[in-house]
């Protein structure tokens, strides 16, 4: 802790310097705020990140494309198949692979319910962050469903390594469909009694309502997409908006929130959950027979050129810039990050905010320092 004195027209009032991490337990993974407070009021912060780097971009340029999505599986550890399917579409759109319909269909049922597991996960840790135990308790029961159908399909929890470059690594169990109706049953009750029990609580209304308000245009100035911006009022959906895979098929909705403040960010996320069993639910009833993979080298070796995709993560808009020069290694992979680009409008968010508000408005833009730091 650091004291500074200032000078001037109050030159008896002091700021202090205080350190929130990089070790914390609500940072949700190794990140350091500075935090400069006058009272209980936040003057200005700084982020500092690079406590987790592990050179991921680097290592994908000594790598086979099939030995790079392992890596996208360990960037955000908790969306794995979304950060498996961005890299996948960006090296079948440069070599032009039309993969089967059914291994499509796979893909978005397999990555949608990925996207249940994630923010059931936010939801569970964002209770805590407010000072609740139970939500925690509701969510993982609801996420320990979505993990066991994966390890059923993919044959792990997290890191599948499942979604391939031309399709996905084998075909669904024969009673794939079943089980699958009976989650999808028992995620929807989930949804609602974690909707019932947090939502409209008294002390966390009291807690996230007004609380870190960004507006629209900032969080579009500042370059966050995602659950976060269209907190903002800002109807922006990957998946509607630049469409990718088979998503235009599906009738789903983009929840928007009202004034971009911590309840908001969280509500919106709950709703995001009702609208993916959606499209599980229409692609579960017209998933097609039929192979699962592309007739693909085993060697993935791109001509040379290079590719920009954009995808939907549970986090926001994450893209793969990917230049090929003929080898069977990339030239260059390059990652946009939705967490990194969430995070620039962190200073402006916690600005002339309560110190004990600080973890709440950190939480609430649902951070995965894997992607950050990679």
């Amino acid at each position: 802790m650091q004291v500074h004195e200032q000078k001037g027209e109050h030159a008896d009032a002091v700021d202090l310097m205080i350190n929130m991490g990089p070790q914390h337990p609500s940072t949700h993974g190794v990140f350091r705020l500075v935090i400069w407070v006058d009272g209980e009021r936040i003057v200005r912060c700084e982020p500092h990140i690079g406590y987790l780097h592990r050179g991921s971009e680097k290592i994908c340029e000594s790598e086979h494309y099939n030995q790079i999505i392992t890596l996208f599986d360990r960037l955000d550890y908790v969306g794995n198949l979304n950060n498996e399917l961005a890299f996948c579409l960006a090296s079948e759109k440069i070599m032009d692979i039309v993969i089967p319909e059914r291994a499509e269909y796979i893909r978005v049922i397999l990555c949608e319910l990925n996207r249940i597991a994630s923010h059931m996960l936010f939801y569970g840790v964002y209770g805590l962050d407010a000072g609740a135990m139970t939500p925690m308790l509701y969510a993982f029961r609801e996420r320990e469903r979505v993990q066991e159908f994966f390890e059923s399909v993919t044959g792990a929890r997290l890191m599948h390594n499942y979604i391939r470059i031309g399709g996905v690594k084998e075909d669904l169990p024969s009673d794939f469909l079943g089980r699958l109706k009976n989650l999808l049953d028992d995620l929807k009750r989930g949804i609602d009694e974690c909707d019932q029990l947090l939502s409209q609580n008294e002390m966390f209304l009291a807690r996230t309502k007004g609380v870190g308000i960004l507006s629209g245009a900032d969080a579009v100035d500042f370059g966050v997409t995602g659950p976060t911006l269209r907190a903002s009022g800002v109807a922006e959906d990957v998946r509607v908006t630049d469409s990718y895979s088979i998503y235009d098929r599906f009738d789903f909705g983009i929840p928007v929130g009202t004034y971009g403040d911590c309840w908001d960010r969280y509500y919106v996320r709950v709703e995001e959950m009702r609208e993916s069993v959606k499209i599980i639910e229409q692609a579960m009833d017209v998933i097609p027979e039929g192979d699962v993979f592309a007739r693909v080298r085993r060697i993935i070796r791109p001509p040379i050129g290079e590719v920009f995709v954009r995808t939907e993560s549970p986090r926001g808009d994450l893209a793969v810039f990917l230049v090929s020069d003929g080898t069977d290694t990339p030239y260059r992979v390059k990652v946009r990050a939705p967490s990194f680009a969430n995070l620039q409008a962190l200073k402006h968010m916690l600005r002339s905010a309560y110190l004990a508000d600080a973890v709440l408005i950190l939480g609430s833009i649902d951070v995965i320092m894997g992607e950050v730091d990679r």
